[in-house]
């Protein structure tokens, strides 16, 4: 039966293999947006399903800030997929840390130095 420690590598190894198989990756999210325009008596202003569109908009953080960027529907989901690749990367990275965590518990409990003798008061 293979020991708490074993076991222990044996899982972080799988999450390492996991981690080679996942393609490019990016932060962010993509949202798709219909939209009115200002033009007179265009159908968009009237009725809210004749609202142009679909635009396919790709947002993220930098430095501090909001940053967009308009995609066509094929690179939306490109985005897509790799905002996915993303949460899945740190989900594995995440759990590799807490095997990790539970496994340093187990080897400083083995290495621990052993506490000195208590001294007769008295």
């Amino acid at each position: 039966m293979p020991s708490r420690l074993e076991r222990y590598e044996r899982v972080y190894r799988a999450l390492a293999r996991e981690l080679a198989n996942i393609g490019f990756i990016s932060q962010g999210s993509v949202v798709v947006r219909y939209t009115t325009c200002g033009k007179p008596g265009c159908r968009c202003q009237k009725d809210p399903s004749g609202r142009h569109g679909p635009y396919y908009q790709w947002s993220r953080a930098v430095a501090g800030k909001t940053v967009s960027r308009r995609l066509t529907e094929p690179e939306a989901e490109l985005y897509r997929g790799w905002i996915a690749n993303r949460r899945h990367l740190e989900e594995i990275v995440a759990r590799m840390e807490q095997i990790s965590a539970e496994a340093g518990e187990l080897l400083l409990g083995q290495t621990a130095p052993a506490k000195p003798p208590r001294s007769a008061k008295g």
